[in-house]
């Protein structure tokens, strides 16, 4: 029975004690509490102005942190995580706004390095603090994870604006060094943490890197803001339309990759599965034409230098830089994905960045690994249907073609020779010719062959072109191993062009073979033939004018004589087919050079060669004039003929009045073929003109002059300084006042603190905790207030 008594005694002692230790905790829950909420409406207060009371900004905000480190598991419920992210996001959004309505005013001055750390670095302590949150409550941070995306959003694209301002350079500078790094430190505190579901992870990147219908949709209905201002007022519902993110969303990711190695493994995963919206942006023409055309500041290696460089290049070194990150991670094989799935990219742009990954892959693989690739990939090209025509530049095959030759140029030799061995002539797929045809249009690289296979590839070339124009009246237009028409013609002058030689085998029957195949194609009445007959005479007449041996055979009458006929008599009639072979024609003219004429109104030869260019020089299409233009001033500089201006037709492209388009002078284009001519002869010049050296050393003088004067103007400057007397300013009346609150404020709480130890319920270890926290608060305003007096 005693023993019965003194267990429930026990047993009420502890469960007395609990419910004493329950109350405490619920009292400093709630203690801390009402400190994060004060303090923050603290921060918010101090931050007023400018944020001038820094001091209090500092200890209010660092309070907060502080505070929500105590008993993170009890705060979760008690604290409004999102409401704290939410004020810090505010602050740093007026911060920038208020930077930006200032600058907006003054766009022609420059805003000067001082002026945007001044801004710029109460940004980076609000950013600072909303990672600490973040960090610590991110299941919480979740919640508002749009308002943190559209705030990392508008610092990328304030960044962005500044940068392609010239006003604005120093300012891009500044807040590429105080914010980049912070901005995505904040990105990692909500991708990292174990507790966010990948399901978060890719909503958070959907609202940074907008998904491909968005983007779609962004192209066409969106208008276009220009305003800082304007910017830093979007709301996450605006934002989602706003053109003007365009291009800050592809700077923002690039950061992204650049800086990956900090995120994990899960996050890797999802920016990896945001590489094909990167190339869908990049369609858009506003998005593609500034990568290609503006510059970012950017950290350079040592992190201490800010230096200048294109967005593309900046992209390109982001992306490799995520390859060598993701190289032994589980992400990789989505990265492979994505590189097989883009190798055909339509895009300009986004191929060439998907090669120069392809290419980077390539030099840094293993040797088994790449060997197997290009196994697979010369594979997929024998594959190709014979309908895909070698001679189309935008098929199937000549998109595999193109890429392949890309990365053989840009990788190891061996490689070269591999491709080769799998697509020679000798391989039993009938789809082989077909496809060592467009490898060669493409530039496949024969120089990076063996010398033996080399060498026996070009005589191969050379035996089959002879061939085929040996053969050219009695084989019908239908009957060849190839399934392109003109096929070794075709072969033979990629091959001139890849080797940059021309070969001494080449003899007159080409020569006689042009006569047969105008004979051929004015004989046609099938409009595809004519066609195919039109692009190989093209190709031969290219053929041609790298062969200079045949300029002095006697056979080279009659070709002038027929292209004269094919290109005169019967322009209006083949118009249609002609006129890609005029590019061509105008190379084969530029090698008359070493044609002999006699410059007599009755020799026949002679006339052809001045209709030939007549022809040429009066076509008004701009690509055409260039060639034109560019074939008659080689000739000009090499030719012994005197009688120049037989060659130029009175109306000529050039001789006219580019203002009125209608008058037309000789002596106008003979003086716009001097400046061609000269700016010829400039860029092939290596010694400078007494003219220039005499301009270069005015101009070194200048600079001279200048350099000294800055130098003297810097040896005044510092007795000035020692001159100026040691006055101290009286403090504004807002710091003043404001040191008066905070007088009276430590008062409160010393009587505060004075209640609280009466209190007997209260423990003595957070009492002490919290005197010790007052002490030195107590302390730094008796600092603050000696420095007010002393400046009195």
């Amino acid at each position: 029975m005693d023993q019965d008594l003194n267990e429930i005694k026990t047993n009420g002692n502890v469960g007395k004690a609990r419910m004493e230790e329950g109350k405490t905790v619920c009292n400093l829950v709630s203690i801390i509490t009402l400190g994060v909420k004060s303090l923050s409406e603290l921060g918010m207060l101090a931050a007023r102005d400018g944020g001038n009371l820094v001091t209090i900004l500092n200890t209010s905000w660092k309070g907060v942190i502080t505070l929500l480190q105590i008993d993170k598991q009890t705060l979760v419920s008690k604290v409004d995580v999102g409401e704290i992210i939410l004020k810090l996001i505010s602050l740093i959004k007026e911060s920038l706004r208020s930077a930006a309505e200032v600058w907006s005013c003054s766009v022609k001055e420059n805003i000067s390095a001082t002026d945007a750390r001044r801004v710029f670095l109460p940004v980076k302590f609000y950013l600072i603090n909303a990672v600490k949150v973040v960090a610590l409550f991110p299941s919480q941070a979740s919640m508002v994870f749009k308002e943190i995306a559209l705030c990392i959003l508008m610092i990328s694209a304030l960044k962005v604006s500044l940068s392609q301002q010239t006003h604005g350079k120093s300012a891009s500078e500044v807040m590429t060094d105080l914010l980049e790094k912070t901005t995505l430190d904040l990105v990692s505190a909500l991708m990292n943490p174990a507790e966010i579901s990948q399901e978060i992870r890719l909503k958070f990147l959907d609202s940074l890197f907008l998904d491909e219908q968005n983007c779609k949709k962004q192209s066409h209905d969106s208008q276009i803001e220009t305003s800082l201002v304007d910017i830093l007022s979007l709301s996450v519902e605006s934002a989602t339309g706003a053109r003007v993110l365009l291009l800050a969303r592809v700077v923002l990711f690039q950061s992204v990759l650049r800086y990956s190695s900090e995120l994990d493994r899960d996050a890797k995963l999802a920016i990896t599965s945001k590489l094909q919206w990167l190339l869908d942006i990049l369609t858009d023409k506003e998005v593609y034409s500034s990568v290609l055309s503006s510059q970012l500041p950017m950290a350079d290696g040592s992190g201490k230098t800010i230096i200048w460089e294109s967005i593309f290049s900046v992209l390109i070194l982001s992306l490799k830089t995520f390859m060598i990150i993701l190289s032994s991670t589980p992400a990789w094989g989505e990265l492979e994905t994505f590189l097989l799935q883009n190798l055909l990219h339509p895009h300009f742009l986004c191929w060439e960045i998907v090669m120069e990954l392809w290419c980077f892959w390539v030099r840094h693989a293993t040797d088994d690994l790449v060997a197997d690739m290009v196994d697979k990939l010369c594979t997929f090209m024998m594959s190709m249907s014979s309908s895909e025509t070698p001679l189309c530049p935008d098929s199937a095959l000549r998109r595999t073609t193109k890429s392949i030759c890309f990365l053989l140029t840009h990788s190891p030799k061996s490689l070269t020779a591999r491709v080769y061995k799998n697509i020679s002539s000798e391989s039993r797929s009938d789809s082989a010719p077909d496809v060592y045809l467009a490898l060669l249009l493409d530039g496949f690289p024969l120089n990076f062959l063996p010398d033996r296979i080399k060498n026996d590839a070009k005589r191969q070339i050379v035996a089959d072109f002879f061939h085929f124009i040996e053969n050219f009246n009695e084989i019908p237009s239908s009957s060849s191993r190839n399934t392109v028409l003109g096929a070794p013609v075709f072969t033979l002058s990629a091959c001139l062009s890849i080797l940059k030689t021309n070969i001494s085998e080449i003899d007159a029957k080409t020569l006689n073979f042009v006569v047969a195949l105008i004979q051929k194609y004015r004989n046609s009445r099938d409009e595809t033939i004519k066609d195919r007959y039109s692009e190989i005479l093209s190709e031969t007449l290219s053929i041609i004018s790298r062969s200079d041996q045949l300029y002095t055979c006697q056979e080279m009458d009659n070709v002038i004589t027929e292209l004269q006929k094919l290109f005169l008599s019967d322009a209006d009639h083949h118009h249609h087919h002609l006129h890609k072979s005029k590019p061509n024609l105008a190379l084969f003219l530029s090698g008359l050079s070493k044609y002999g004429m006699s410059e007599t109104e009755t020799c026949p030869k002679s006339r052809a060669v001045w209709e030939l260019y007549h022809m040429l020089l009066r076509k008004r299409n701009w690509a055409l004039v260039h060639h034109a233009v560019t074939a008659f001033g080689y000739f000009c500089a090499r030719t012994s003929c005197n009688q120049l201006w037989r060659f130029v037709p009175e109306d000529a492209a050039l001789a006219f009045d580019i203002a009125s388009g209608k008058e037309a002078k000789t002596e106008r284009f003979m003086l716009e073929l001097k400046m061609f001519l000269e700016k010829e002869e400039a860029l092939l010049s290596i010694r400078p003109s007494q003219e220039e050296l005499e301009l270069l050393v005015k101009e070194g003088a200048k600079v001279k002059a200048a350099v000294q004067k800055l130098v003297e103007g810097k040896k005044q400057r510092p007795m000035e300084v020692e001159k100026r007397p040691n006055k101290r300013r009286k403090l504004p009346e807002g710091i003043c006042r404001g040191m008066e609150l905070l007088q009276n404020g430590v008062k409160r709480i010393n009587e505060g603190l004075s209640e609280l130890r009466s209190d007997e319920n209260e423990s003595e270890e957070f009492q002490k905790s919290l005197l010790n926290q007052f002490s030195c608060l107590e302390d730094l305003v008796s600092h603050l207030l000696s420095l007010a007096a002393a400046s009195d």
